[in-house]
C-alpha cells in the first residue's frame, strides 16, 4: 500500500484538469449524500440557469470581478 506521501507526490505530478477533478472527487466524499429530491431540484435549478445563459437573459460576472466586490466589501 501507497503511503500518504508517495500519494500526494503522484497527484502533483497530474496535470492541473486532473488534480482538480480529483479534488472535486474527494471533496464529494466528505460530504453526506443529498435526498433524491434535493438533489433533483439542483439539477432541475442548474438546467434553469444554463438555459437562461443560454437564451442571453443574464449577465456573466468574472471570478476576478467578483472576488474584487468581495474585497470591497470587507474593507
Amino acid at each position: 500500500m501507497s503511503s500518504f506521501s508517495e500519494v500526494e507526490a503522484q497527484v502533483r505530478r497530474l496535470p492541473p484538469e486532473e488534480r482538480a477533478r480529483l479534488a472535486e472527487l474527494l471533496l464529494e466524499s466528505l460530504v453526506e449524500v443529498s435526498s433524491p429530491s434535493v438533489l433533483a431540484a439542483w439539477d432541475s435549478e442548474i438546467r434553469a440557469r444554463v438555459a437562461a445563459y443560454e437564451r442571453g437573459e443574464v449577465k456573466l460576472i468574472t471570478a476576478n470581478d467578483v472576488f474584487a466586490r468581495a474585497r470591497k466589501l470587507t474593507e
